[in-house]
């Protein structure tokens, strides 16, 4: 949609509405894109990704691939173009700011919020046309009661994800299919990957590929909607170095760690998200919703990480209602690891060429990759 108009995500009314009252939390799952009076906004938490020229943002699309040198929006702020700021230069304006409530006292309260919030949520979802990214934790596992849809997990034959994945649906009794993947799917999906997400480095392709090809598998069956269980883990204090509050981040409280990671998803998401349409289809984040959002960002530190060090403990607390203890209190590996698609980049990495000592080979090989096949272009 270079230098288009609208909005995705949300009816621009309630977007104007949001940025007249300074609300943060309008009731959406994100939105971006532009308003009427010519200024590009995306939502406080960057949910719905948003680019423009560098050096002209009436030219914008919500996929980096349109534009010749794409600029990321930052989340929560509009972005002005120059023909319509008073000083003659574009600019970027702060609208909203990451809500900050104080703790709920009452556990109870607390946890009841959280399961009233995921449910609404939930309930609203889409179906039709609807298929669920699923790993056997229970981030995918709530996904997957409660919209009662076909799952897909990717990862090699003998991979964490894929065990797990097998044994929670067999206790939903949900239609699973393995995407089992192998030396040449990774090798093939690696360009393309980097070139929907406009990112080269390790962490990020690793985390992105498989979704990508769960994508793609899913498109080929005739689906058009892909729903994940993204924003847990940053919403609910899923991340270890949350739990241990340590030297990874720079609050020293539980609780303060957990916002950080929050604060990381306005990075994090348009990678998910440019993955999973590159792939074929429309990705869809129930837990990334206004009101899971609310309900987490009042959660004290206790319920975040247990007094026995359980991570994301409200949300598994709340996830009793809807799926069984079994599949609510799974501890799970990171996608990466848990596909085995972290190992086989290694491997792959090592068999190009680019050796372990040097720094970060991973994405040096991707990298190469990627200009091998612009070479090939011509």
């Amino acid at each position: 949609m270079a230098g288009g108009s609208g909005l995705s995500g949300a009816d621009v009314e309630l977007v104007r509405r949001a940025v007249d009252a300074g609300d943060p939390l309008p009731g959406t799952r994100g939105f971006a894109g532009r308003l009427p009076d010519g200024r590009l906004v995306r939502d406080v938490l960057g949910r719905v990704p948003l680019f423009s020229e560098a050096d002209d943002a009436t030219a914008w699309s919500h996929d980096p691939t349109d534009l010749d040198a794409p600029d990321p929006v930052p989340a929560g702020h509009a972005r002005v173009p120059a023909s319509d700021a008073s000083d003659g230069a574009a600019r970027d304006e702060r609208l909203w700011n990451l809500p900050d409530p104080p703790p709920v006292d009452d556990r109870r309260e607390a946890v009841a919020a959280v399961r009233t919030a995921v449910d609404a949520s939930l309930s609203d979802a889409p179906a039709d046309g609807t298929v669920v990214a699923f790993s056997g934790g229970v981030d995918s596992a709530l996904v997957a009661a409660a919209l009662d849809r076909p799952c897909y997990v990717a990862g090699f034959p003998e991979s964490h994800d894929v065990t797990a994945a097998r044994e929670a649906a067999a206790m939903l009794d949900c239609d699973l299919t393995v995407v089992e993947l192998d030396h040449d799917a990774v090798e093939r999906a690696v360009p393309a990957v980097a070139r929907a997400t406009g990112r080269t480095n390790a962490m990020d392709v690793e985390i992105a590929l498989p979704l990508f090809l769960i994508a793609e598998r899913v498109a080929a069956d005739g689906h058009d909607r892909l729903a994940v269980g993204q924003g847990a883990d940053e919403l609910f204090g899923g991340y270890d170095k949350v739990a241990r509050a340590d030297h990874r981040v720079a609050a020293d409280t539980v609780r303060g760690a957990a916002r950080e990671t929050v604060r990381s998803l306005a990075e994090q998401l348009p990678r998910d998200a440019l993955a999973v349409r590159a792939g074929g289809v429309e990705p869809v984040a129930p837990l990334l919703d206004d009101r899971v959002v609310a309900a987490a960002l009042r959660l004290p530190g206790e319920l975040l990480v247990s007094e026995c060090g359980e991570r994301k403990w409200a949300l598994r607390l709340a996830a009793r209602e809807f799926v069984p203890d079994r599949v609510a209190f799974r501890e799970k590996k990171a996608v990466q690891y848990g596909s085995l698609v972290a190992r086989e980049l290694d491997r792959l990495a090592r068999q190009a060429g680019f050796k372990r000592r040097r720094d970060d080979h991973v994405t040096s090989y991707v990298e190469s990759r990627v200009g091998a096949e612009r070479a090939s272009r011509g």
